[in-house]
């Protein structure tokens, strides 16, 4: 027998369908959150090698077409992308071996004499504040409070610093154990780079495939949107990450400043988060500093403001330009809530990350205020 669908039932009961599922879905993964972590751990656990073999070739992306539009462009042969990725691994291990042998026993030395000679710094630090404190002629009851905080935060340096050796082992053993993971992340770099131009083009057939063509449209263009906005962002803070550390290490050699290497290396990591990052970098180089020196870290202050000066004004927007293209308020937002939500890879990758969000929304509201004839520029509506 023939059953006759109505069209409009239909429609109501299969989004009612979709509806009820998802809301389904959403309570068992609320009502077993703590399984349905332990499975996606699990999972990324399993899928790491991939993870890191596909971080290094989006990095490495950026030296592998260096050399094949700029190096290799009059270059008439037919394995110049194989050519290519030789170089990048190359100049990869080149920069590897240059830092393993000159740069990692440096800061090793560094960080265990720091270690090391805390106490010392700690006992010179004591007698130096409480002198200065004599020569103020400070009330006794002013002094013993002053004392007995410069004291709790002695104590607290200490506890610091003798969880500072466990912390570091724990960090080296998990860096062992992931050595595997490194190794076949290199190998699954080297097919995904290979292999680049393939596989986008079958993920962009899929999504010809499975949506409908204006739709799928517009997942390409916020996929390249994204690649651009992510790659433009990456590569320019890590080239100005590396420009600030150098900066800082010839700026701080010329002043004889103490643990110099340590120091540089320091700023110049914590420099790839953004807003936060020269505080973040700034506090514990000062700490490091005012143990040997109070005079000196009080110009390290006065240096590294004026580096962020020269990086904020005029290193920075030569490298980066507007490539994010949102105000200081929605780029301290993000930080914010994805360092809270993802830690200091959130702090790093938020920015982009929210940049293309905000991008994707500005697009909507633009399209539905032009489809009501209203004004779509938001200097029109202040």
């Amino acid at each position: 027998m023939k059953i006759n669908w109505n069209i409009k039932y239909t429609t109501i009961c299969v989004y009612t369908f979709i509806l009820l599922s998802s809301l389904g879905i959403l309570y068992l993964s609320i009502s077993h959150l703590g399984e349905l972590i332990n499975k996606v751990d699990d999972i990324v656990k399993i899928l790491q090698p991939f993870i890191i073999g596909f971080a290094i070739a989006y990095l490495l992306n950026f030296i592998l077409k260096f050399y094949e539009n700029k190096v290799l462009k009059k270059v008439k042969i037919k394995s110049k992308r194989g050519i290519a990725i030789l170089l990048t691994y190359i100049t990869l291990f080149f920069i590897l071996s240059l830092f393993i042998k000159f740069v990692l026993p440096q800061l090793i030395d560094s960080v265990v004499g720091l270690i090391n000679d805390i106490p010392i710094y700690i006992n010179n630090t004591s007698i130096y504040g409480y002198n200065l404190l004599q020569n103020l002629n400070i009330d006794e009851e002013y002094l013993n409070i002053i004392m007995k905080n410069f004291n709790g935060f002695v104590d607290f340096i200490i506890k610091f610093t003798t969880n500072l050796i466990p912390v570091l082992g724990r960090l080296l053993a998990t860096i062992a154990s992931s050595i595997w993971n490194v190794i076949l992340g290199l190998i699954i770099s080297i097919y995904l780079l290979i292999d680049k131009d393939k596989l986008c083009a079958l993920n962009k057939k899929m999504t010809y495939a499975i949506l409908p063509e204006v739709a799928a449209n517009k997942v390409i263009e916020i996929t390249h949107m994204s690649n651009v906005t992510f790659g433009k962002f990456l590569s320019g803070k890590i080239l100005d990450s590396f420009i600030i550390g150098v900066l800082t290490f010839l700026v701080l050699t010329i002043f004889k400043m103490p643990y110099i290497l340590l120091i540089s290396v320091i700023i110049g990591i914590t420099n790839i988060i953004p807003f936060f990052g020269p505080f973040i970098g700034a506090v514990p180089a000062f700490i490091i500093i005012l143990f040997i020196s109070p005079t000196q870290a009080l110009w390290f202050l006065l240096i590294i403001l004026v580096i962020q000066q020269i990086d904020g004004n005029i290193i920075g927007p030569k490298i980066l330009g507007n490539s994010i293209g949102i105000s200081a308020f929605w780029i301290l937002f993000s930080i914010l809530i994805a360092g809270k939500v993802l830690g200091v890879l959130g702090m790093i990758i938020g920015v982009p990350l929210f940049a293309i969000v905000y991008s994707i929304i500005k697009d909507v509201i633009e399209v539905s205020l032009k489809k009501k004839g209203l004004k779509s520029e938001t200097k029109d509506y202040m």
